[in-house]
């Protein structure tokens, strides 16, 4: 033998024993890991609503906030119009812009009469 065939089947032997002992590692890892099975983990509850509560006053605030009316202060907006009437019985009169002045003045949904009453229960602000 030439010592270029030596050297050269040297090489070759460490080279397939680096090769291979990985996977030889690999195979002695996989076997001392447990088996898997189907059963589920128990939910944890508690985390899932601490963060439900801390992030519903950021969802809810902008949403109560937000101009319903897009046309408001406007003189294209429809409900800047009210409607007013007058009874001969003498009760006083009964409007519209009541229930419409809020919107047609650029507020949101917390500035409605009976919405906004319930929303200022919700977080936010």
């Amino acid at each position: 033998m030439t010592p270029t065939s030596t050297a050269a089947g040297a090489l070759a032997a460490i080279g397939a024993a680096l090769l291979l002992t990985p996977a030889a590692a690999g195979t002695a890892a996989a076997a001392s890991l447990p088996t898997p099975t189907a059963a589920l983990q128990q939910p944890q509850v508690g985390p899932a609503l601490g963060a439900l509560g801390g992030t519903t006053g950021y969802v809810l605030g902008p949403v109560k906030d937000l101009r319903l009316d897009p046309f408001a202060k406007s003189a294209a907006d429809p409900l800047n119009n009210a409607l007013s009437l007058e009874p001969d019985n003498g009760v006083p009169h009964v409007s519209t812009t009541a229930a419409t002045g809020s919107l047609s003045g650029g507020g949101g949904a917390k500035d409605l009469p009976v919405v906004g009453t319930l929303l200022g229960a919700l977080p936010g602000h």
